[in-house]
């Protein structure tokens, strides 16, 4: 059995208040927080990462292994309206990229990256959404 990852950077982590937190709790483990390199941005009252090249361009966040990856994966693509229901172009796409973790190791996990133009949103400089 191949494990499989999924790293999130904002309303889905620990010290959410978010009801879909229940998702990960249900059908993931925590393994350990992590860094993506990306930008952080406030969309509307939730955060939106974007890759980037730099690797002074970090997002923190949570790496969780998923115990039952078809149930959580669907209901999370349902969350972030990247699923089939959900019209195009979808506001987030899912994306497997490198986590890298405490003490030098690094993981492949899936994450979802925001899919829209980020010219007119504010950069969280801290790139992490609790400090915000």
């Amino acid at each position: 059995m191949t494990l499989e990852f999924i790293f999130v950077y904002g309303t889905l982590r620990k010290q959410s208040a978010s009801n879909m937190r229940s998702v990960l709790t249900r059908y993931c483990e925590y393994c350990s927080d992590g860094i993506i390199h990306g930008k952080l941005f406030e969309v509307r009252g939730y955060p939106g990462a974007i890759e980037s090249s730099d690797i002074n361009d970090k997002v923190y966040g949570e790496l969780y292994r998923m115990l039952d990856r078809k149930r959580a994966l669907a209901l999370l693509d349902d969350y972030e309206e990247c699923s089939s229901t959900f019209p195009r172009p979808h506001e987030y796409s899912r994306k497997q990229l490198p986590i890298a973790l405490p003490g030098g190791d690094s993981v492949v996990a899936w994450v979802y990256l925001y899919n829209h133009d980020v010219s007119k949103l504010q950069q969280i400089a801290s790139g992490d959404y609790l400090d915000r």
